[in-house]
């Protein structure tokens, strides 16, 4: 997966609570479509008019606004991700060019599933997301940086946030579990060399 380490851009709000997956991306779009096509029907319902992007856009909606058309975080209300359990909600966030969500919680399995995709998701209180949201109202650059653990953005403080450190240097160097456990190939052998002499018995060869 792709490295997170800084983030530079507009930080578009959504501070509505309990913005669940089949919100994010509809049932349907993920039968009918692959991975690398889920970015425009990102938050379809609240995005579009009708039926898909060729329904027309809601003027109104923030993605489709000008300042917020190239956001790269998005701040949330509480429990976003909620709901289903489904991948693709992070898949189609992060095809639609957003890399960082901000929200005071998330739902657990939407939430480890950003970890697992690159893309970082922070809790903040809400009242300090609110300060954050306003620093951006314009389409102004919000800075999330994942080595400093700091949210910079103009004229507040820095902000800073927790995040578990096994997560933040899997994020920080690319590495899913996958890639993970693939680093600890010497020490998996070394186990299974071992566990053949004590335990012979419960391998086949």
């Amino acid at each position: 997966m792709k490295a997170v380490t800084t983030i530079i851009g507009p930080a578009a709000p959504l501070l509505r609570d309990n913005v669940d997956t089949d919100l994010i991306i509809r049932i349907e779009r993920i039968s009918q479509l692959k991975r690398g096509q889920l970015g425009p029907y990102l938050l379809e319902t609240l995005r579009y008019r009708g039926n898909g992007p060729e329904s027309g856009e809601r003027e109104d909606f923030v993605l489709n606004q000008p300042a917020f058309r190239h956001a790269c975080t998005m701040l949330g209300g509480k429990n976003f991700g909620c709901g289903s359990s489904r991948e693709m909600a992070v898949w189609a966030l992060e095809e639609a060019g957003i890399r960082c969500v901000i929200a005071p919680s998330f739902g657990d399995i939407f939430y480890n599933n950003c970890l697992q995709n690159g893309l970082l998701a922070v809790r903040l209180d809400a009242e300090v997301i609110e300060r954050i949201a306003m620093a951006s109202r314009d389409g102004a650059n919000v800075e999330v940086d994942l080595r400093a653990l700091e949210i910079r953005a103009p004229g507040i403080d820095a902000i800073r946030f927790e995040f578990d450190e096994a997560p933040r240097a899997a994020l920080l160097e690319g590495l899913d579990e996958i890639d993970q456990t693939r680093r600890m190939s010497e020490q998996i052998a070394q186990f299974r060399a071992g566990d053949r002499k004590a335990r012979g018995w419960a391998y086949l060869a």
